[in-house]
């Protein structure tokens, strides 16, 4: 992946001209439709209308940043609105990037496609989807603590009302979307409507943990997934679960085989045509071909195996 853009800061209030813009070029297929319209966590299935609109706190939580996306022939360009705020742009073009999976040389996802023939299907009904992920390791470590033993659409809702009254909210092509508190602010919320007390302490031991550092995307990525994973579990109220989850879906491992994911293997079961049910040593095998893609992979059947219902079946695994 490539990237060009203005480098500086960005000032200025919510509504005002001065913004910033970047340029990211993907280095394979990608759309923006399919990550605008790939929902997960806390982040709804939206139609697409031609902007992608991310608010978020900045890698270091020194500043939020709220970006309208849009996507040509020439990458995928960002505007940037900092209000008010000393922003680094490079550092928000390199998390948008991660964000989208363009961190990656998503030719290479292209290979991958040419030597199995099932992820080439699914790579030609969904051209250019690539896993989004979420804004940070912090950010997502917050949704696991907000969502556990909770319904997803309640608790986004929570978190909607959270980021609006104590992070900030920035206006993006005419729709106002929040950015969550940073650290700093989420330990100057002592309640709110819908989070407990319980989930309040958990999550501000994350807020903490994260102004440490422990939860720096870059740190956690030179780690590795193993060593990210046992670390996540040490935050009070993440489980094997949300662990795995911040490790794959928040630090941007590409390589990494959900091999403890039933509907997963249910779904491999079915395009791969096997006698029965896929075991985890069994999706290990099919998935040594998908390197260094298995995540990429693993997510693309997950998002895309439906939409094969409409093609030719006969060509699935031909």
């Amino acid at each position: 992946m490539s990237a060009v853009g203005k480098n500086g800061t960005v000032g200025g209030a919510e509504h005002d001209a001065a913004m910033t813009t970047f340029t990211i070029i993907p280095s394979g297929a990608f759309s923006l439709r399919e990550a605008a319209e790939f929902g997960f966590g806390q982040r709804t299935a939206e139609r697409f209308d031609g902007v992608f609109r991310l608010a978020f706190c900045v890698d270091g939580y020194g500043a939020q940043v709220g970006v309208e996306l849009r996507q040509d022939p020439q990458g995928v360009h960002g505007i940037v609105h900092g209000s008010g705020q000393q922003v680094d742009i490079p550092a928000v073009r390199s998390q948008v990037a991660r964000v989208l999976s363009l961190d990656h040389d998503a030719q290479g996802f292209a290979d991958v496609g040419s030597r199995d023939p099932v992820i080439g299907r699914l790579q030609a009904v969904a051209p250019g989807l690539l896993p989004p992920l979420f804004y940070s390791p912090y950010e997502a470590a917050i949704w696991s603590v907000l969502s556990a033993r909770r319904t997803g659409h309640q608790m986004a809702e929570v978190r909607r009302r959270l980021s609006a009254q104590h992070g900030r909210v920035f206006d993006l092509a005419g729709q106002r979307t929040a950015a969550l508190p940073t650290p700093e602010q989420l330990l100057g919320v002592g309640e709110f409507p819908g989070i407990n007390a319980e989930k309040m302490t958990r999550m501000h031991a994350i807020a903490r943990a994260a102004l440490t550092g422990r939860l720096d995307a870059d740190r956690l990525r030179s780690l590795g997934p193993e060593i990210t994973t046992q670390e996540m579990l040490h935050l009070k109220g993440i489980g094997p679960f949300y662990a795995s989850l911040i490790t794959i879906r928040a630090v941007g491992f590409a390589d990494i085989p959900p091999v403890d994911e039933p509907i997963v293997r249910e779904l491999v079961t079915r395009l791969y045509h096997l006698p029965e049910p896929c075991t985890p040593e069994r999706f290990l095998e099919i998935a040594d071909a998908w390197r260094p893609y298995r995540t990429w992979a693993s997510v693309l059947i997950r998002a895309a195996a439906s939409r094969l219902d409409s093609h030719e079946p006969s060509a699935i695994g031909a």
